[in-house]
């Protein structure tokens, strides 16, 4: 069975609540995981909107830690890691007014080993690629 995520709190390729946004709280999304790999030590989640007018998009949210039975990922799930605004925890969407739809990937990854510390996406994906068992994502789309 391969890895699935969804959320119960938006539909994959819908438009994201406002409540989850930047300017209405910033609430972390609940994000749901079944079909997790046997072999996996844990998981790790990276929510990324490529569509950020910046050369690398902007990271919204990174957690590590998660423990690979874990069937629900939230705002207070395992170690919170840094966004690309250098805070830690869940920064919701704000794309620039008038920019159009971006889209923001929830992407979980089933990890053979696990993850040291708190690094920034980017430093996840280099150091940790050849640990990952399996991945899939859900994505949310969100517009001002």
């Amino acid at each position: 069975m391969a890895i699935t995520v969804s959320s119960p709190d938006f539909a994959n390729r819908t438009r994201m609540p406002d409540a989850l946004t930047a300017d209405f709280g910033s609430t972390a999304p609940v994000i749901e995981v079944t079909g997790v790999p046997a072999e996996a030590v844990e998981l790790a989640l990276v929510c990324h909107d490529p569509d950020a007018p910046m050369p690398l998009g902007f990271t919204h949210w990174t957690v590590y830690g998660i423990p690979a039975d874990a069937t629900h990922i939230a705002g207070d799930t395992g170690r919170q890691g840094v966004t690309s605004a250098g805070e830690s925890g869940y920064f919701g969407p704000q794309p620039p007014v008038g920019h159009g739809d971006h889209s923001y990937y929830f992407w979980v990854y089933a990890l053979s080993r696990r993850v040291e510390g708190e690094p920034t996406s980017d430093e996840f994906l280099h150091d940790y690629a050849d640990d990952i068992l399996e991945q899939n994502r859900i994505v949310g789309y969100y517009s001002r």
